[in-house]
């Protein structure tokens, strides 16, 4: 009867855990990091709950956390007291940052996933709260057209990790990146729900690119928002982006264009082109367009990766 009780609360985590989720390891250059090693660990009681608009009833709300007030909306709640004991990965401008979900969990609401950095005052991240300015690097929305638009249309459906490039011509420092998926189940009755953590990074070997265009958390999301009253049923529609333009990597902000591109064909040196599961394309890649294994293929008008 224990192992039986035990077997069945160790699904319900897994279960909660699948329709409400939280990113906390890391994996860059093929290595996997321990559970919050670089990602700011955050204070919540139930970490896998997400962050609502504060116009939200009461009764929705988790652990009194907001989206569109106050510091949660940065890095979670309660991050930001965990900065300090928390490494900084050196990463390569350039080269892929992924993060991946806790405890087995998958993502399985419809909805849009972005990924923000900001540089940290002074290059010390750890001494860093996120309230300074924040660009885009990366978002992704719907990759099969004509799937169900409520589940698996989405590119994050089913999938456990959200992953993005660092510009290549990113400014060398020190920076928070702020992965986020966004539930929009729910927008319908203007209850979207974010899922969001930081990792600190030391971004080398970058270039003098000019960041932009900016915002701010909070400041990025509003209850009238069109992305927080939007319905995912009854058919597909156009996907109401949230925050600024996705920043082209160039001297002077950045660009949202709104159709899809195949990436270019390069035979290119096995040496110089991206691995298995990198990025080889998409609208503002400067990096290389060949696979050193499988092929380059679109994902979206954002990313194309090699598979």
């Amino acid at each position: 009867m224990k192992l039986s009780g035990l077997l069945v609360s160790l699904a319900l985590v897994v279960q909660g855990a699948t329709a409400h989720y939280f990113f906390d390891v890391v994996i860059y250059n093929g290595q996997t990091s321990s559970s919050f090693q670089y990602i700011r660990d955050f204070t919540r009681v139930t970490r896998y709950n997400p962050t609502k608009l504060s116009s939200n009833p009461s009764v929705d709300i988790r652990d009194n956390a907001f989206i569109d007030v106050g510091t949660d909306a940065r890095c979670n709640q309660g991050a930001f007291n965990n900065a300090g004991r928390t490494q900084v990965l050196s990463v390569t401008a350039g080269s892929e940052l992924r993060v991946k979900l806790g405890v087995g969990a998958t993502m399985e609401h419809p909805g849009p996933s972005y990924v923000y950095m900001s540089r940290a005052p002074g290059d010390n991240v750890k001494a860093y709260d996120g309230s300074g300015d924040w660009f885009k690097i990366f978002q992704e929305g719907v990759c099969k057209q004509g799937a169900d638009f409520s589940r698996d249309a989405w590119c994050t459906w089913g999938r456990n990790w959200v992953a993005a490039t660092i510009p290549k011509n990113t400014p060398n420092g020190e920076y928070l990146v702020r992965f986020e998926h966004v539930g929009i189940h729910r927008s319908h009755v203007n209850q979207p729900e974010h899922y969001m953590s930081c990792v600190q990074v030391k971004v080398t070997g970058g270039g003098t690119g000019a960041p932009g265009p900016m915002t701010r958390f909070p400041g990025t999301y509003k209850s009238s928002d069109s992305y927080a009253n939007f319905s995912v049923y009854n058919g597909y529609k156009t996907v109401p982006w949230s925050g600024p333009a996705v920043w082209s990597g160039s001297g002077t902000g950045g660009s949202s264009p709104t159709t899809s591109t195949p990436p270019p064909t390069s035979t290119g040196n096995p040496g110089t082109c991206a691995a298995l599961f990198g990025q080889c394309g998409g609208s503002g890649w400067a990096g290389t367009n060949c696979c050193a294994q499988g092929t380059c293929k679109v994902s979206n008008e954002w990313y194309s990766q090699c598979l």
